[in-house]
């Protein structure tokens, strides 16, 4: 059976479209199976401090106390990501960026010597055959058209999940939510169909 890691970002809680869709998709692919969940949004990781940043270059035995509980919450969020088998990331297009507390998450996993390393030949990413599913919720349009340039969120998720060594990854994006009602609802009743095609898939 497949295991699923979840990780949402959005603050909005029950509100958020992307963590909804998200869960959505997580629990169809889990078909039954457990999913684990990591809600940035509820219970955000913090930003890297003078602290984390030392002691994730520290062998454990040369950290301080500070530093070793800092490497203990960067080592659980990396050994949730070996453990899975695929990732679904759910944020909002926040300042055609993502949240930053997905942005936190992300600077606490892609560590060098653990989940890529440099090689003579260049950086290698360690985190091998696993496939994940970015959910990109937005008021506007930014899957295509005039302003696709503008989404830095998932150019961005891409590059760095490429650098640590995950190349297998597709895009569901909840858009136009901000156009009215209709709009938000045809674009929900997409990203529905999508979800049960790819649950259908898997």
């Amino acid at each position: 059976m497949s295991s699923i890691l979840l990780v949402t970002s959005s603050p909005r809680g029950a509100e958020s479209i992307s963590s909804k869709v998200a869960t959505d998709l997580a629990t169809a692919l889990a078909a039954g199976g457990p999913v684990t969940l990591r809600d940035l949004g509820s219970n955000p990781v913090a930003h890297l401090d003078g602290v984390s940043t030392s002691a994730i270059r520290k062998a454990p035995a040369d950290r301080t106390a500070d530093e070793a509980a800092a490497a203990d919450i960067s080592d659980k969020l990396v050994a949730e990501l070996f453990a899975a088998d695929t990732i679904v990331l759910a944020t909002g297009l926040i300042n055609f960026g993502l949240y930053s507390t997905l942005k936190s998450w992300v600077d606490n996993i892609a560590r060098a010597g653990v989940t890529f390393r440099y090689t003579e030949a260049g950086p290698e990413g360690l985190v091998k055959g696993k496939k994940v599913y970015i959910v990109l919720a937005s008021g506007g349009v930014y899957s295509d058209g005039p302003f696709a340039a503008a989404n830095h969120a998932v150019p961005y998720l891409k590059t760095v999940l490429g650098f640590i060594g995950i190349t297998d990854i597709e895009t569901i994006y909840v858009e136009g939510l901000a156009y009215g009602p209709e709009a938000a609802e045809k674009s929900l009743a997409a990203a529905a169909a999508r979800v049960a095609e790819l649950a259908k898939a898997a």
